[in-house]
């Protein structure tokens, strides 16, 4: 398909991404009250606004950030409507339906509030504030697997099948890779021609299986999970984690050993992580920096060819970048945070 007028609207839309001029202007401010009167000043200004009317504060800023991040992903839609990007498109754009359920799931998992679930959503997917706004008054985990049957979504099937294994020992990784594992094959199907767009579009797309499938070892590692019970968690399809090299790495018995298997890899960069990493214990930093090699990865993609949707899904990913950044920016400021250790969460791309 000709994407030129297409490519032309999201260049329009990427030069308007914050630069690093405008987030240095923001990590000098001193508090959130100042963040919120900066983001004023650029392209969040409408919702910033909206925001004040309803919140203050940091939930200001979320508020803000997440209708704005929906409205973007509207538009981009509203661009490929009814042509052959569509499709891949929602690939990307499901993976929040995938997201918001799995944080649903967890928040009725451990009883907490419907205010504090609501606000690690963004409804940019299929599933709509409405829609969303039912699951989360469901009062428990089976609720919302019914309610979701009931409405007949298509990630109520995997779920459904495996709520009595759920049940048994209320192991939520068991729901959580029933869902990915049905999003990912149902993107890797979608892919599965030889054009450039769909190239491009499986490569990221195994690229996130192998960084679901390294999550998933340094967890079970971590947490000295039986081998049977933590080959339940692969996925299949990644580019270079295949069930052969999981199986290599869990047998190590250690991360830092496991890590070092990624050598060769693009995740090589785990095994040369700091020590105090290693020695700490805490999966976060792993899985921190494997967050940051998916938005890059993805990010790249904008320099691709210019005539393949590779500019579309580059742009997505930035936007979803800077959102991410001016999230960490708010938050830390917040919590008073040195702007030090503010500068070294943020994602760099």
């Amino acid at each position: 398909m000709d994407y030129g007028y297409i490519n032309a609207r999201v260049r329009g839309m990427h030069s308007i991404l914050l630069d690093r001029k405008a987030y240095d202007s923001l990590i000098l401010k001193q508090d959130i009250l100042s963040i919120i009167t900066e983001l004023e000043n650029t392209p969040y200004r409408k919702e910033v606004e909206e925001a004040s009317v309803l919140y203050s504060g940091v939930l200001a800023v979320e508020y803000a950030l997440r209708r704005n991040l929906i409205r973007t992903y509207q538009k981009i839609l509203s661009l490929v409507k009814g042509r052959l990007a569509e499709k891949y498109i929602l690939i990307f754009l499901n993976k929040w339906d995938v997201q918001n359920i799995k944080t649903i799931l967890r928040g009725k998992n451990i009883h907490i509030s419907q205010d504090e679930i609501l606000e690690c959503l963004i409804p940019a997917g299929e599933l709509d504030e409405v829609t969303i706004t039912e699951l989360l008054k469901q009062p428990d985990v089976r609720a919302v697997v019914d309610l979701l049957a009931t409405w007949e979504q298509p990630y109520a099937l995997p779920l459904t099948e495996c709520l009595d294994d759920y049940a048994e020992n209320r192991d939520l990784s068991i729901l959580e890779y029933a869902i990915d594992q049905y999003y990912y094959r149902n993107a890797l199907d979608t892919v599965s021609g030889r054009s450039e767009e769909a190239r491009i579009i499986k490569s990221l797309i195994m690229a996130e299986i192998d960084v679901v499938n390294i999550k998933n070892l340094i967890r079970v590692i971590n947490e000295n999970v039986e081998y049977e019970d933590a080959k339940r968690l692969f996925l299949e399809g990644g580019s270079h984690i295949l069930e052969d090299k999981f199986s290599s790495m869990y047998e190590t018995g250690n991360i830092a050993d496991a890590m070092k298997q990624l050598d060769g890899t693009p995740y090589y960069f785990l095994s040369h992580l700091p020590d105090d990493v290693f020695k700490s214990g805490q999966i976060s930093s792993f899985e921190k920096e494997l967050d940051k090699f998916i938005i890059k990865n993805g990010t790249r993609t904008y320099d691709g060819d210019p005539l393949s949707i590779s500019i579309v899904i580059g742009y997505l990913w930035a936007k979803y970048s800077e959102i991410i950044n001016l999230r960490i920016i708010a938050r830390c400021k917040y919590a008073e945070v040195s702007d030090e250790e503010l500068e070294e969460e943020l994602i760099n791309v």
